[in-house]
């Protein structure tokens, strides 16, 4: 690197004293444990869709999980609080991302992320529920062209990927943030606004019960993306009172959220029957946890295998639901497999296929159309 400073002389016998080195920034470290923590978020989902909910998994297991697991289906049933530990990440992520980039390359690497695995996984689930002996069904050609978008709750199209209705959530997050931040440039002061405007915006639309307002500003999940938000300040700067305050009222808004949303009065007809206590508990658990991990105290797991649980999270969850539906069917129905083993075996066989569409398709697709979206298009020449 050159150095431009200047020489300085000595004070012995008038010598030019050696140039002093400008200190150099040390890279940002990949935060491992967040990988790890993605996955265990992902995995909690997993048990929820095949062990903590009755619907289309029952076909795959020929009776109601709660038969099959009456000890732990009601501990299965809190694994969908997976999703809010997800945007808690997100809210993270998102915020370090976007830091320091243009819009343009903020776009391109949410498109290049997104976009692969999500493809894949459309193809692989329709192509297996078009089989003739899958009993579930598939969507029309013209169904299926409109999910490419990742757009079909909106326009009101019948979904391919069960999970998709989270991506919406992520895409309009992304939305908010790339105009209010990223588009005039990420600083703390433009977070904090942010931050502030998205949680008051989010409770005038509660009130409001306006459509259009729920749909933009999401008051059930922003509190989850503004406090990982908030947590990705207190990263930079863990005595930022601003970020702290940010994140605790976030929890708070947060977990009311999570209790309203999953919380009902015991009923012995009901699936399961979840307890407003522990909703909060593991609520609060995603929020420590991912603190934990800005403030450095997960440091010390640094492990190369957690980068590749992180890589395998994304394409897991998209494909991990449908598919699981029939892999299930397969093990415990048509070659006798018990539940237990059945279970395991359906999350091993999707992290697999997770490994596969990482392999071959994310890892060449995703930096291709990364530098095909970045590239600034080359000005058109009028002719004299």
């Amino acid at each position: 690197m050159t150095n431009t400073l200047p020489r300085v002389r000595g004070a012995v016998g008038g010598q030019p004293k050696a140039p002093e080195r400008a200190p150099v920034a040390a890279p940002v470290s990949r935060l491992r444990a967040l990988d790890g923590l993605r996955l265990i978020a992902a995995l909690m989902v997993a048990l929820y869709h095949y062990g903590g909910r009755s619907g289309d998994i029952s076909k795959g297991w020929g009776a109601s999980p709660k038969k099959l697991f009456p000890a732990t289906h009601e501990w299965f049933s809190y694994g969908c609080l997976g999703v809010q530990i997800f945007f808690v990440i997100s809210g993270f992520v998102i915020c370090m991302s976007g830091w320091g980039r243009p819009l343009r390359a903020f776009f391109a690497s949410r498109v290049a992320r997104l976009y692969p695995a999500y493809w894949a996984a459309l193809i692989i689930i329709t192509a297996v529920f078009a089989l003739p002996w899958v009993v579930y069904k598939t969507v029309t050609p013209s169904e299926f062209v409109v999910n490419l978008t990742m757009l079909q709750m909106p326009v009101g199209v019948h979904r391919v990927l069960g999970v998709c209705w989270t991506l919406w959530a992520e895409l309009r997050f992304y939305a908010l943030f790339a105009l209010c931040v990223v588009l005039p440039g990420a600083t703390r002061r433009r977070v904090i606004l942010f931050c502030a405007g998205w949680t008051l915006a989010a409770a005038i639309t509660t009130t409001a019960k306006q459509p259009f307002l729920d749909a933009v500003f999401m008051p059930e999940y922003a509190p989850f993306f503004i406090g990982g938000m908030g947590l990705y300040l207190l990263h930079r700067n863990r005595r930022d009172l601003i970020a702290w305050g940010i994140t605790g009222v976030s929890w708070a808004i947060g977990q009311h959220y999570a209790v309203a949303g999953l919380w009902h009065r015991p009923n012995p007809a009901a699936f399961s029957n979840r307890q407003a206590s522990v909703i909060i508990a593991i609520v609060t658990i995603g929020f420590l946890l991912v603190g934990a991990i800005a403030l450095g105290y997960f440091r010390w797991a640094n492990w190369s295998w957690l980068t590749v649980a992180g890589a395998l999270t994304y394409p897991f969850y998209l494909v991990h639901e449908h598919l699981g539906w029939v892999v299930v069917g397969i093990l415990h129905r048509k070659l006798h497999i018990p539940a237990p083993a059945t279970f395991a075996l359906t999350i091993a066989a999707m992290l697999l296929l997770a490994w596969l569409m990482n392999r071959y398709v994310e890892r060449w697709a995703t930096p291709m159309i990364r530098r095909a979206l970045s590239r600034k298009p080359t000005p058109a020449v009028t002719p004299r």
